[in-house]
């Protein structure tokens, strides 16, 4: 067939070319949807929020013994720091060292294999003796100073701690949340005891056989040094625990001390009295 120059040849509009036209039309108004459905106001956008920041525990480890006679000096400064800050100083009385005492047929000792196991590793040479969020060894006379400057920091780490007793044995519960940057150390659990009578020398000399100790570390719940804990910003962790009591413990003094360390100290720390579960 002749055409006119610029002229177009017919074409017959076919059922392929209807079906093309609807799909080419669906497409483009699923790409609006698309489109409409993507754009989302600056202001209503999610965007990440870094938890708030958390005041540290400071965690105070003295070294002590019921024959050394300065010791009840230095858990009269530990008694100051408490009711100054309250549970922001957590106190563990750990006995062991050259002036620890196993205990015998008439006197009840405290000290334990484990304690003097930390004495040694910290090289400790003296008692009482402290380590405050593991910077270091720390006189009693400094314990105060030492505190408050842990105290005026933050911790990278907040932390919540439950125990209960139940058939024989204290089920732990802890929860732990990464606040600021990721944490990797070690993770560490303690039971201890308050109100346990023993003798006791004096700064006079004398030998106390009423003397009350408090915060007495009784057994390390998940090995001497802890596990391995990892935990990012953000992130929330659940941990479980269970330690057998010992028949010598009075269970209605007892807590658990639960902290994270590193290289670089006590990243925090935290205490909670054991619960009978009725």
């Amino acid at each position: 067939m002749f055409l006119p120059a610029g002229a177009l040849p017919y074409r017959t509009t076919t059922h392929f070319d209807i079906s093309m036209k609807i799909k080419t039309y669906t497409l483009y108004v699923i790409g609006l949807l698309l489109a409409a459905c993507s754009h989302i106001e600056e202001d209503e956008r999610l965007v990440y929020v870094k938890p708030a920041a958390v005041a540290r525990t400071v965690l105070l480890e003295d070294f002590t013994g019921q024959r050394c006679v300065n010791c009840p000096r230095g858990t009269e400064i530990i008694e100051q720091l408490q009711e100054e800050y309250g549970d922001a100083v957590i106190a563990v009385g750990i006995h062991g060292g050259p002036l620890g005492f196993m205990g015998n047929n008439t006197l009840v000792g405290l000290a334990t294999e484990v304690g003097s196991e930390y004495y040694n590793h910290w090289q400790l040479e003296y008692q009482p003796v402290g380590l405050v969020n593991r910077h270091g060894a720390v006189n009693y006379t400094d314990w105060a100073t030492t505190v408050r400057a842990q105290i005026d920091t933050t911790a990278p780490l907040s932390m919540e701690a439950q125990a209960t007793i139940e058939d024989g044995k204290i089920e732990i519960c802890t929860t732990i949340t990464g606040t600021d940057g990721n944490t990797t150390g070690k993770l560490q659990l303690w039971v201890l005891e308050d109100g346990i009578t023993a003798m006791q020398l004096m700064p006079d000399g004398s030998a106390n056989r009423e003397y009350v100790h408090n915060h007495v570390l009784r057994i390390p719940v998940n090995g001497t040094w802890g596990e391995d804990f990892t935990i990012q910003e953000g992130e929330t962790k659940t941990t479980h625990h269970i330690q057998v009591l010992d028949p010598s413990w009075n269970t209605q003094q007892l807590s658990i001390v639960a902290f994270v360390y590193n290289d670089q100290g006590v990243q925090q720390a935290v205490k909670s009295k054991v619960e009978h579960n009725h």
